[in-house]
């Protein structure tokens, strides 16, 4: 069976343009998608709106108010709204009534939000090793924990790696484990108990440009793989860092390992520390 969870969110830039309307239907409005991967829905889910947008920690039930109205019709902001939803203490069967997403869905996000409840409920100086390792698991950031406990991303970071709750690197299996399958589709994840393989360090680690928008499209995704043709044509083995599906930066074949994760100050300290890299390239 598949070992691993994908969750694919598209990208709307609909605050740009006046006198657009902010439901979602048939018609096609979206700029730009992502992709994440994780060990379980919530871990994904949360890493993906994170990527949507880097101003967002995640299933964050702080960024909109309640409106019923907006939970019958989708709009670019409706996950959010669901958020706030259930912190305010809808029922799944209500928000079914109200969304129709299925059950299944709406009971992960309660979990994520139940636990985002828990972890108001402590503060730095009493986060527990317990508490801080399943926030992980389910797909919370330093960030995102650093906002609930009232604290900092790096104290929480920093607390983090004195617990020693680090991330593992694991392979993408494309076939299920029908047989032994070694591919360079690498992603990150609390839910493991050991890397898929080994680091020998002398990389170099490319970032990507993350997922289109408005003002920001293929012409920076040029410059990533330009980058990792020179790389290669100059004998080095390359890292490339996106999760951004529509690019070329992110085909199998352009780098020797390409992990589909985050960009941002967490993730990339998180695989910098585990690869080593001789070179890192920012764009």
């Amino acid at each position: 069976s598949l070992d691993y969870c994908v969750v694919k969110i598209p990208r709307w830039d609909l605050a740009k343009f006046n006198r657009v309307s902010t439901k979602i239907g048939s018609s096609m409005k979206s700029v730009g998608e992502v992709m994440s991967i994780g060990r379980n829905f919530e871990e994904a889910f949360q890493k993906a709106l994170r990527m949507v947008d880097e101003n967002i920690n995640g299933f964050d039930p702080n960024i909109n108010q309640v409106n019923d109205n907006v939970l019958q019709e989708p709009t670019d902001k409706r996950m959010f709204v669901l958020a706030a939803a259930l912190k305010q203490g809808y029922s799944v069967e209500k928000l079914y009534e109200l969304t129709k997403i299925d059950c299944w869905f709406l009971e992960k996000f309660k979990n994520i939000i139940d636990y985002y409840k828990t972890l108001e409920a402590v503060n730095h100086g009493s986060i527990t090793h317990e508490i801080l390792k399943k926030a992980k698991k389910i797909g919370f950031s330093d960030k995102q924990i650093a906002a609930a406990i009232k604290s900092t991303e790096v104290a929480v970071r920093k607390l983090r790696e004195e617990y020693h709750i680090t991330p593992f690197v694991k392979q993408i299996d494309t076939v299920a484990a029908e047989w032994p399958a070694t591919t360079n589709y690498l992603y990150l994840t609390y839910n493991g108990i050991q890397h898929d393989l080994e680091f020998p360090g002398g990389y170099t680690m490319v970032t990507g440009s993350g997922v289109y928008r408005i003002g920001s499209s293929v012409e920076f995704d040029w410059c990533a793989v330009g980058c990792l043709r020179e790389l290669r044509n100059q004998g080095r083995k390359t890292i490339m860092i996106n999760y951004n599906p529509e690019t070329v930066s992110t085909d199998y074949d352009m780098s020797d390992r390409l992990y589909f994760e985050e960009i941002s100050f967490e993730v990339v300290m998180d695989i910098y520390n585990i690869e080593r890299p001789s070179g890192v390239i920012l764009s």
